[in-house]
């Protein structure tokens, strides 16, 4: 990789789909599993489950920006999920599962509220992403991490 190095970190359901996505694509250094948005310190797996953390499963990309904007992450967002589902995705129900743009600064919020809106003119039904700043970021355990290659699941 080549300059610099930036942070984002996403929330679009399960986490496995969206990391291996977002590893893909090029100019993405890393990206990790992970649960970010609520209070608890070092969630587990088991306890962002059961609800009531206030944690999200997220991704956090690593990306140079030289090689992938953050406008470029956030088209990638809003095509691996929809964002009109309110607290789930899919099979998959419970605010842990919400779809969330985590910011890392005021210019990604002001990116992501504009993508947002920019999205929302292409959908009947209301966006219901939330865009919060970052916090915390909490790596989930090893045996999520890059879990779809792990085990050649069809994401």
């Amino acid at each position: 990789m080549g300059g610099k190095q930036e942070r984002a970190v996403f929330a679009a359901g399960c986490f496995w789909g969206v990391e291996a996505a977002l590893r893909k694509i090029e100019g993405v250094a890393d990206a990790s599993c992970g649960y970010t948005g609520g209070d608890l310190r070092e969630a587990t797996y088991e306890q962002v489950c059961a609800g009531g953390t206030g944690h999200a499963e997220a991704v956090e990309v690593l990306f140079d920006p030289a090689r992938v904007s953050y406008e470029q992450l956030l088209r990638a967002f809003w095509n691996l999920h929809d964002p009109t589902q309110r607290n789930r995705q899919g099979p998959d129900i419970g605010d842990q599962y919400r779809s969330a743009i985590f910011c890392a600064g005021e210019e990604q919020r002001k990116l992501a509220e504009a993508s947002r809106e920019k999205e929302q003119q292409k959908r009947a039904r209301p966006i219901a992403t939330q865009i919060e700043s970052v916090r915390e970021f909490w790596r989930a355990e090893e045996y999520h991490q890059n879990y779809v290659q792990k085990r050649r699941a069809p994401f």
